[in-house]
């Protein structure tokens, strides 16, 4: 059985953007994880929303501007790296950068409702009981519509921590009839449901269900717990498993902000990945806390025991 890898970065979960200049330090930040080896780069669109942009004194017309500059500045950097490449003269420069001619993706990043509230609910799903499926796909609509008409390759649901805001992404995709794949991921904080305590195999059964949803996994949970997880996701699913764990540090909503030193090293994290993909991983990366470093060290580790993807070098 052949495998394919790509491997992903998501770096910046913006919580307040008051200055529209801060923009160009992405393209560098983008920069890092294409020479770092990675095939997928996510816009740095996780906690933005036109609602956050509105409440700090954005106009309608600017707050969605934003979130497709969240998308130019991606596909520039992709750009830029192929211009790097062509001026190359091998796979590399010798200073540790990677540099090939391989296919690169964006993705644009769509961070659940509780990453807007900015109070770590994303950590635990928990919205309240007066939340519905509909009340999240107003909400998230016209941002879905404003990433898709950017241009991305693909629309990344990142941190689903729910089933209800599962829904709301597969009916929405369906509704707009979004003509762009995405994939659905759901964080985990025991290595058996989503961290509200729904089921994973329920939520990912809705992003089989769904045609536009070309892959299902987990994001930005502990390495430790991915194992089961994928076993769990392989139930219900027929579609490539996307996997890009945090670094297994704990976050504190209330202090807004990593524990340091809870989680494990780059050496400890790229130890599971060959597993992983032994057990139905197809596409493999690295979330919050991990960095370019970590995934050159996937890169490395997955070059070394597989064949290249098709049309890969």
């Amino acid at each position: 059985m052949q495998y394919i890898y790509i491997y992903l970065c998501m770096y910046a979960c913006i919580e307040h953007w008051t200055t529209v200049w801060r923009w160009s330090s992405f393209d560098l930040v983008h920069l890092d994880y294409l020479e770092a080896g990675a095939d997928i780069i996510i816009t740095a669109s996780y906690q933005a929303t036109i609602q956050g942009f509105e409440a700090k004194g954005f106009s309608r017309e600017q707050s969605e501007n934003l979130l497709k500059k969240s998308v130019d500045i991606a596909l520039e950097a992709r750009r830029i790296y192929y211009e790097r490449w062509s001026k190359s003269s091998s796979g590399g420069t010798g200073d540790g950068r990677i540099l090939k001619n391989r296919p690169i993706l964006v993705a644009a990043s769509v961070g659940s409702y509780g990453a807007y509230l900015a109070d770590g609910s994303e950590y635990s799903g928990c919205y309240g009981e007066a939340m519905t499926v509909n009340a999240l796909k107003e909400f998230h609509r016209r941002r879905v519509q404003v990433l898709a008409e950017a241009g991305p390759d693909i629309i990344a649901f990142e941190t689903v921590p729910n089933k209800i805001e599962a829904q709301a992404f597969a009916e929405l995709l369906e509704e707009e009839h979004i003509k762009i794949p995405a994939w659905l991921t759901f964080n985990s904080k025991d290595g058996v449901n989503v961290v509200s305590g729904d089921s994973l195999l329920q939520c990912a059964s809705i992003a089989e269900s769904c045609k536009q949803v070309v892959a299902v996994g987990i994001n930005c949970t502990p390495p430790r717990f991915i194992h089961d997880l994928i076993l769990a996701i392989k139930k219900v699913t027929t579609k490539p498993i996307v996997i890009y764990p945090n670094s297994g540090e704990r976050y504190d909503a209330d202090r807004k902000e990593w524990v340091e030193n809870t989680g494990v090293s780059d050496e400890d994290f790229v130890s599971y990945v060959n597993k992983w993909c032994e057990i139905g991983a197809s596409l493999v990366g690295g979330c919050c806390r991990t960095t370019p470093n970590t995934i050159k060290a996937i890169y490395r580790a997955l070059s070394d025991r597989s064949p290249a993807a098709p049309g890969q070098k």
